[in-house]
């Protein structure tokens, strides 16, 4: 039996006569009804999976909680300057801005996506302490050691090469940064064609162009010179949300499947419906974690 392959610095996806860049943005643009409809809501304003301990009680408080996770992960001071690395709709950086005495710059390719989260910010009082703007996190516009903190959460994962965003990161803290990130890793990088079904449509429908092991990033930034590095599988604290993701695609089936008929549904929003039906079979089956790295400038 033949198997697949998951490169690092490789962009794994069936189509990529796009510029991959282009489709990320054109994903988010096409796809924030699906996440406004079944997964964001304005207390939370998640666009990741949430973190179940035993205070969570809805998936709305799980959201919040993922928050909470990275945040006990570093040590947040009192006058912080934080980059919220890929912030969607400022959902994170909403959220330090609230609970912390922060400064969060969000950064995003998405333009719309910026313009939400600054609308965002103003409903929630703390656009005095929050700024967004479209800039790449592999290649930002900020000097040298700008930030305390530079925090990715569920976003990493769209860059081509891991190290490149490992690298800017170290750049742009000061001595004694800390970088936190939360994502997916994949558990191996050889795929049988029947797991590979799952991780492909994953990828396709979501714009991926690779994951990481948990090893690979661990090298990343120890080749970065990071220190005190430390990893967090909190898989299954993230499972009940992908089982809660998968539910939902299982339960809007026909709906999907009549509005893609009409043609009302875009290829990109279809693909988004099927890789939320192979997230839950690739964390189910042991194919991906999901974890939360830190480490110290």
């Amino acid at each position: 039996m033949s198997t697949k392959i998951l490169k690092q610095k490789t962009d794994c996806r069936t189509d990529t006569s796009e510029d991959l860049k282009t489709k990320i943005i054109q994903y988010y643009d096409e796809c924030f009804i699906d996440y406004r409809l079944f997964w964001i809501d304005s207390k939370n304003l998640g666009m990741h999976y949430g973190y179940w301990d035993e205070d969570t009680k809805t998936h709305s408080e799980s959201l919040i909680h993922m928050n909470r996770a990275l945040s006990q992960a570093i040590d947040i001071k009192p006058g912080s300057k934080i980059l919220d690395a890929g912030c969607g709709v400022g959902g994170s950086s909403i959220w330090l801005a609230k609970n912390f005495a922060v400064e969060v710059t969000g950064i995003s390719l998405t333009a719309s996506q910026v313009v939400r989260a600054k609308e965002y910010a103003k409903k929630n009082g703390v656009a005095d302490r929050v700024n967004f703007q479209e800039a790449d996190y592999c290649n930002t516009p900020f000097n040298d050691e700008s930030f305390d903190i530079v925090w990715g959460l569920e976003s990493i994962c769209y860059a081509l090469d891991k190290q490149d965003f490992v690298a800017e990161a170290y750049r742009l803290l000061v001595k004694g940064g800390q970088l936190v990130v939360a994502d997916g890793f994949a558990n191996k990088t050889e795929f049988t064609e029947e797991e590979w079904k799952y991780v492909i449509a994953f990828l396709d429908g979501c714009v991926l162009p690779n994951f990481a092991t948990v090893t690979e990033f661990q090298n990343a930034m120890e080749s970065c010179q990071f220190k005190d590095i430390s990893y967090r599988d909190i898989t299954k604290e993230t499972l009940p949300s992908s089982k809660i993701l998968y539910k939902k695609s299982q339960l809007t089936y026909p709906i999907e499947k009549f509005l893609k008929w009409i043609g009302i549904r875009t290829a990109s929003q279809t693909a988004n419906y099927y890789a939320a039906e192979s997230q839950y079979q690739i964390f189910k089956q042991g194919l991906a974690s999901y974890g939360i790295f830190n480490g110290v400038k």
